[in-house]
């Protein structure tokens, strides 16, 4: 598993905000990977094969780290951003009760 510095690197490599879908992940993957590929442009082969490198493992940092996610599948969190964010809220509300 890729400690945070590794997922934040990648996820900058590949232009993602704080936040993305799998999709966005993989339709911002594509898009990087087709501007560099080798075999797309002649005149900078050494360039672009590095850059498919760092693209390459950029993606599969991410798409370990998301294979690795737990999805709730629970009525109450189908459909909301962060599953977890009512847990998240009461947590908070007794932390800041009981000062």
């Amino acid at each position: 598993m890729a400690n945070f510095d590794e997922i934040d690197e990648a996820r900058r490599l590949l232009g993602l905000g704080d936040a993305a879908t799998l999709k966005e992940i993989k339709s911002a993957y594509r898009k990087l990977a087709h501007r560099h590929h080798p075999d797309t442009h002649s005149s900078t082969v050494d360039e672009n094969e590095e850059m498919m490198k760092k693209l390459n493992g950029a993606y599969k940092v991410l798409m370990d780290y998301c294979t690795d996610y737990k999805y709730s599948f629970r009525e109450k969190d189908i459909g909301r951003t962060y599953p977890h964010e009512e847990d998240m809220r009461k947590w908070r509300e007794n932390w800041f009760n009981s000062i």
